[in-house]
């Protein structure tokens, strides 16, 4: 009988063994892939940012330059490098530009002709910020010069024969350069990532579309043409893409029709560049508003103590306009202090991002509306050629490295999000 019982006893062993080896085996995948699936969107509930149905604030950072590095495989791995480094310091959320118009490394080399190499190379940003538990804020376009900006856009209409102006403006008023800006938009929102497999449009790991960087429209001083232009594309947007946030990517300043332009704004010429924070951030399609904070860029002759008085100043008030004009959040998506100052200290820029964090502390703890911080900017050694008066690389600033830290376990104690893992370790080793 003995002979009888190995022969049942050994096929079953030999499939448990088996079935163990592709368990253990796949267990690995499944469970990425289960992340992956449950990884929720951020949404707005109010004046708060959430995700699933948990108030979030955000601690985070600029890194503008990811697609470009992305691009050559040499440079690559300073974009995992950097998300990296954020997340080792609760950092949850990275602001950088998802466009390159003309140029070297353009994403768009031409109307609504892309680089497909290019766009790899942001099809790695976003799933390398997946990896590693960031979320991103994607910029659409630039009002500035820098990685071709709506210069470009004028430019290329020019050239074609089609444009209305060759006023850089004309980017907001102009019907085939609106088309080309379209046709970007529709390429970038139902791109299917490269690495990932899935459309941007429904891939939780963006946090936002930002529409543009610091908008500015001198040449219609009422702020008409650009508000026209707002809600022309936000609106688009939203008509393929209804499950990310938007904002404008303001600077916040207060236009003509605002009684703060002479109480809070810097100086008089804010209000004649064609903006308004609140009108701006009240458009139906926009989710949050955002202000950047440069007091160094907007004052000839003021001390650092003036400074760091104006800086709550101008927190508080956008944070009063986010809780009773637009009952929307307010982040401040880009702050820093210049080195380049006179009486420039390192010292100054502790005090001037804690206030900057202090401000916004306070606001999560009385649940208004400040959301959180992006610092302008951070970048890793050996890039000192993209660094300008602002950066920083985290890890040889001690006090701020440490400060960044601990406002990201501070936040994560007013959200009850200090139980989650990363931030659990992260703040366990302070105290």
């Amino acid at each position: 009988m003995a002979p009888a019982r190995n022969g049942a006893v050994l096929p079953i062993l030999g499939f448990l063994i088996c079935a163990a080896f592709i368990y253990f085996s796949f267990r690995d995948l499944w469970l990425n892939h289960r992340g992956n699936t449950e990884l929720g969107f951020v949404k707005r509930n109010g004046t708060q940012f959430v995700v699933d149905g948990k108030a979030l604030y955000v601690n985070g950072w600029n890194s503008y330059w990811f697609m470009d590095h992305a691009v050559n495989e040499h440079s690559r791995y300073l974009v995992s490098e950097m998300l990296e480094a954020g997340s080792k310091m609760g950092l949850t959320v990275c602001r950088t530009w998802a466009f390159n118009d003309g140029g070297y490394n353009a994403l768009q080399i031409s109307p609504g002709r892309f680089d497909e190499r290019v766009f790899k190379a942001l099809d790695h940003v976003v799933a390398e910020a997946r990896k590693h538990d960031v979320r991103l804020i994607l910029s659409l376009v630039n009002n500035l010069q820098a990685y071709g900006g709506k210069s470009q856009y004028v430019q290329w209409a020019w050239q074609e024969g089609v444009g209305l102006s060759s006023s850089n403006d004309s980017f907001f008023f102009d019907p085939s350069i609106r088309k080309y800006f379209k046709n970007y938009l529709t390429a970038l929102l139902t791109r299917k990532n490269s690495v990932t497999g899935i459309e941007y449009r429904n891939d939780p790991t963006i946090f936002a579309w930002e529409l543009i960087n610091e908008p500015r429209c001198s040449s219609d001083v009422s702020g008409d043409t650009l508000q026209d232009w707002i809600d022309e594309m936000t609106g688009f947007i939203k008509s393929i893409d209804g499950k990310h946030l938007l904002t404008v990517g303001l600077e916040g300043f207060y236009g003509p029709q605002s009684p703060k332009r002479l109480t809070v704004n810097p100086e008089r010429w804010p209000s004649e560049l064609g903006t308004d924070f609140v009108r701006n951030s009240n458009s139906s399609n926009i989710d949050f508003a955002s202000v950047h904070i440069y007091p160094d860029n907007w004052f000839q002759n003021q001390s650092f103590e003036d400074k760091l008085k104006f800086v709550v100043k101008w927190m508080q008030s956008h944070i009063e306009d986010g809780m009773k004009e637009l009952k929307k959040p307010v982040l401040f998506t880009e702050f820093g202090l210049s080195n380049l100052n006179k009486d420039y200290q390192p010292s100054q820029r502790e005090r001037f991002y804690r206030t900057i964090f202090d401000v916004v502390y306070k606001s999560a703890k009385r649940r208004k509306s400040g959301a959180g911080t992006l610092v302008w900017q951070l970048f890793m050694e050996g890039m000192e050629g993209f660094n300008d008066e602002f950066g920083i690389v985290p890890h040889e600033q001690d006090s701020l490295y440490r400060l960044m830290i601990e406002q990201s376990c501070r936040l994560g104690r007013v959200t009850g999000r200090l139980k989650e893992h990363k931030l659990r370790k992260l703040c366990s080793h302070r105290h």
